[in-house]
């Protein structure tokens, strides 16, 4: 098993292979260039070719930090506004019809809680911190308010709203409002079908 296949498994990997650091070479590049440039056109462009996949009509705001970027999937009528942070050391999934605010942090990197777990000497002796990672899934028709973060294994569902500022710690079910440190569900709302049939055409 490769150091980015342990990675993407959850286990305990080598962040200093050869195969991550080109990964992370590649996506810091992709990034500046996206974060510097001026076109809509070839930021879309460069938005493409770092990310894993992404739907249409998807907006970026500038500055995005990410980190893989060949670990984030990204659907399609998406709008991620400026400052946010993909921390996708494991697996980002955002669905459809999303909305992600300012400044939210998707981290999917932890490290032990016990102090004496989270360093350990490699061959040579050396101090290397020990890092582990665990997927993050936005279901669609999502709103995801300013400020908030959401950690490592999280699966939001759809049709969400997460008020601003909100710590995600635990899973978010359907067709709901979650805010608070930790976020927890405060109220539940129609499911999307539901509110579709009442839509007026515009």
């Amino acid at each position: 098993m490769t150091e980015h296949e342990k990675l993407l498994a959850g286990m305990e990997y080598d962040y200093t292979d050869p195969e991550i650091q080109d990964m992370l070479r590649s996506a810091r590049e992709l990034r500046q260039a996206f974060n510097t440039e001026g076109s809509p056109v070839k930021r879309a462009e460069l938005l493409r070719e770092m990310l894993n996949s992404c739907g249409a009509n998807v907006t970026v705001q500038q500055p995005l930090s990410i980190l893989y970027g060949k670990h984030t999937s990204v659907g399609s009528d998406v709008f991620i506004n400026g400052g946010c942070t993909l921390q996708d050391s494991a697996r980002i999934t955002i669905g459809d019809r999303v909305v992600i605010a300012p400044d939210v942090k998707l981290y999917c990197g932890e490290h032990a809680v016990d102090a004496t777990q989270r360093w350990k000497r490699d061959a040579n002796g050396a101090l290397k911190l020990v890092t582990t990672t665990r997927p993050i899934s936005i279901g669609s028709d999502v709103w995801i308010g300013g400020g908030v973060t959401v950690l490592p294994g999280v699966t939001i569902g759809s049709n969400v709203v997460v008020g601003a500022g909100a710590v995600v710690t635990h899973d978010v079910p359907d067709n709901c409002i979650a805010a608070g440190v930790p976020a927890r569900v405060i109220r539940e709302l129609p499911a999307i079908s539901d509110v579709r049939s009442g839509c007026r055409e515009r």
